[in-house]
């Protein structure tokens, strides 16, 4: 018919002359092009390719082609899907439909969505294609996947996590051809890519190594610190999977496990190499270790992009190079660079996911090395869901996956975890060994201990640490030892410019002979370097308390440093919360058997397999996400209600930005920042800025604040809900933080976005 065009396009210059739009055919190839090359490496390029071609078919038709030319807005992504299901059979066709229906959405509910319109309505719109689709695009049958699930139970989890692979191949894909279009036309690339390749990095990292070695001290400890690098390193032959790196703190896992990683991913032809991190005091500091000993010594700012540090208070601005800085916010999209150092939250809430924006990076977790730092930390109700995910990417997508910690959790199948892992290989050379030869503390159980008693053993030890577990608890033991010399209070209801302030006050006291005692929360458990003789802490977890025990006789100055354990009092409004009062129990009844030595490797597994029980199979899938997906005859898998449902981070806090530092909060960084904040038209370089200056609180008690005048908005943007400032400084105090005296404020402390 005379109205039909002539030529259908995919994308428009912004000129009326239509002979610098990109043709629809082109894009469609383009796409599929790129997506097949993402997931060739893994053996599922076709589906990938198809997917690609078929995306965009709704863009033949005349309502389309009327919007490129400013017309109103039409649906464009259910046609394809509709042909993917009428065209091939029911498991390609639906995994298809998914992907191309969502495109631009998100991953849909099979049936009964939520925000985003179902699979099923979609498929039954009616939509007329122009048949002129069928001479420009040749459209293949993709072979059924050869996938293999773990058992009968896992094939719904299996291929749930096949769709949300190929549906990260086809949106990165969709994007980058997009992108690549208006580059063209607009004479502007954009810079990706271009990485060292990692033999290049492994070269580096072996320079680095071999002149740490040859500036080491000799010592017994740099000795078995050397000789578990070299056995771990010999291990990267082994064939692809799930490996365990068991370490003592002061083992030097951190570089041997990145070693490791490259020699492995180098053998083995992995993509890049994942360190996912549960603490952004450990996150930081890692990914500046990796920087150092990857370096490129001509190009500092290289190293930014070169090692991806992505979590949500990464300040790229402080990248004084604009190319630099431009590549990684791009990096920052898909993970297309040789390391990237991330957050769990982030890892495994992409891999749950169902936005476009956050799958994109999917495609580039399979065919890579990734490292698991602090595997104990993974949330007991999220257990069984991230193991699956790990589980399915060592099955299907060709990742090895390394759980590397000191404290290893019992994540083998047992008939206390039926669906754990199998055929796990350690890479340490004998743990057992290793953990005897650098013990450095002795941890004992003191029963119960009541503040007042707490205190004066404090007073006694001019050097101690004392670690408990809610920020109430903490404060009002500072105040009672607030008039003895030498008395430090840190927890996270301080900005982090005043927390590392205090850091810094307590290390140079610890280098003195002044006495220091800190009074602090579990926030300085993991990657915070301090050495105290004397440790107290309140019972929690034993994997905290072993983590704890890291802060004590660290330089092994003594032949063994103190661990003291307590139950403490309880009072009303300071009660742990829930879950730490579970690990707590668990690791009483464990410390009990273990009396001798409750931190050896005996010990942690008990205690793990223990929690296990105790919390039995459902409670370590708290939000049932795999019950949601498990198989159906119909694969109508519930996409969005699963990423809405998976959340690392159970209790939400919302930021409040304190002025900290000069005459109560005048004339200082953050204040200057917040003034500028009022009129940005682009608050999102303040935001980042403003990091050190956060205090995160729950969401009723910033409503609080701002209804009773303590604070107040400073932005009008969407993203106003951000910009709380506190403008009664006399709520912040310099010792104690933020006083505002809401009992919720009782949150665990941890865990990053």
């Amino acid at each position: 018919p005379s109205s039909r065009p002539t030529a259908y396009f995919a994308h428009s210059s912004g000129s009326p002359d239509t002979e610098s739009w990109q043709p629809l055919s082109d894009h469609l190839k383009g796409t599929g092009s790129r997506a097949a090359s993402y997931l060739d490496r893994v053996g599922f390029g076709d589906i990938a390719r198809t997917a690609g071609l078929l995306h965009d078919l709704g863009k033949y038709t005349s309502e389309f082609q009327r919007r490129l030319a400013g017309g109103p807005p039409c649906d464009h992504a259910t046609a394809g899907a509709q042909v993917a299901v009428e065209r091939f059979d029911r498991a390609v066709g639906k995994v298809l439909a998914y992907c191309i229906a969502s495109h631009h959405t998100g991953l849909a509910n099979g049936v009964n969505g939520d925000r985003i319109s179902s699979l099923e309505d979609r498929l039954a719109k009616q939509v007329s294609l122009d048949a002129v689709w069928e001479d420009e695009i040749e459209v293949g049958g993709p072979a059924r996947p050869q996938l293999v699930p773990r058992d009968a139970k896992s094939r719904g989890f299996c291929i749930a996590f096949f769709t949300r692979m190929v549906f990260s191949a086809l949106v990165d894909a969709d994007y980058l051809d997009t992108e690549a279009y208006y580059a063209t036309v607009e004479g502007n690339s954009r810079p990706r890519g271009g990485h060292p390749p990692l033999d290049c990095l492994s070269d580096r990292l072996d320079r680095y190594l071999r002149n740490l070695a040859a500036e080491a001290t000799a010592s017994p400890v740099n000795a078995l610190r050397a000789e578990v690098l070299a056995h771990v390193r010999s291990q990267a032959e082994k064939a692809p999977g799930i490996f365990t790196l068991t370490v003592p703190t002061g083992g030097g896992k951190t570089l041997t496990s990145l070693a490791f990683a490259l020699d492995h991913a180098i053998r083995h032809g992995h993509s890049r190499i994942i360190y996912v991190i549960p603490y952004m005091s450990i996150i930081e500091q890692t990914a500046a270790v990796f920087r150092e000993a990857l370096r490129d010594r001509t190009d500092d700012y290289a190293d930014f992009v070169l090692v991806l540090e992505h979590h949500s208070t990464f300040d790229e601005d402080r990248i004084g190079c604009r190319e630099a800085r431009e590549k990684l916010q791009l990096a920052m999209e898909n993970w297309d660079v040789p390391i990237v150092v991330t957050t769990a939250v982030q890892f495994f809430e992409s891999l749950f996911g169902n936005r476009p924006s956050r799958c994109r990076k999917l495609h580039n977790i399979a065919n890579s090395v990734v490292i698991l730092d602090e595997a104990q930390t993974l949330p007991l109700q999220y257990l069984r869901p991230c193991m699956a995910a790990l589980d399915e990417l060592a099955r299907n997508w060709r990742t090895s996956v390394v759980l590397c910690t000191a404290t290893q959790p019992a994540l083998r199948k047992s008939d206390y975890l039926p669906d754990g892992f199998v055929n796990v290989r350690e890479l340490a050379p004998d743990p057992t060994r290793t953990y005897r030869a650098l013990k450095r503390t002795r941890i004992v159980h003191c029963d119960n201990l009541g503040d007042t008693e707490l205190a004066e053993r404090l007073r006694a030890a001019p050097r101690a640490l004392c670690i408990v577990n809610t920020r109430r608890h903490a404060r009002e033991l500072y105040e009672m030892l607030g008039d003895v010399e030498g008395t430090y209070h840190l927890t996270t209801l301080m900005c982090p410019a005043h927390r590392r302030e205090r850091l810094d006050e307590v290390r140079d006291r610890l280098r003195s002979d002044g006495p220091v005692r800190l009074i602090a929360t579990s926030l300085v458990e993991a990657g915070v370097d301090l050495d105290f003789p004397v440790v107290w802490r309140a019972e929690a977890g034993l994997e905290s308390i072993i983590q704890a025990a890291g802060r004590c006789n660290r330089e092994g100055t003594a032949d063994l440093g103190d661990v003291f354990v307590f139950t403490p009092e309880e009072c009303d409004g300071r009660k742990p919360p829930p879950e730490v009062d579970q690990l707590a129990t668990a690791a009483r009844s464990v410390m009990r058997k273990h009396m001798d030595d409750p931190a050896s490797l005996a010990a942690i597994e008990a205690y793990f397999l223990e929690l296990y029980w105790t919390k039995g199979p459902d409670a370590l899938d708290g939000k049932g996400i795999l019950r949601l997906l498990a198989p159906h005859r119909n694969h109508d898998y519930p996409f969005e209600t699963v990423a809405q449902r998976f959340r690392l981070i159970e209790t939400p806090m919302v930021p409040v930005i304190v002025r900290y530092g000069g005459v109560n909060g005048s004339d200082t960084t953050a204040a200057r920042l917040v003034e500028a904040l009022r009129f940005a038209e682009r608050p999102g370089r303040h935001a980042r800025e403003l990091q050190p200056f956060v205090v995160q609180v729950p969401p009723n008690a910033r409503g609080s604040l701002l209804a009773a005048g303590a604070a107040e908005l400073v932005q009008e943007s969407r993203f106003a809900d951000q910009f709380v400032v506190l403008t009664n400084m006399d709520l912040y105090n310099t010792d104690i933080g933020l006083s505002w005296d809401d009992p919720t404020f009782r949150t665990a402390e941890g865990l990053v976005c």
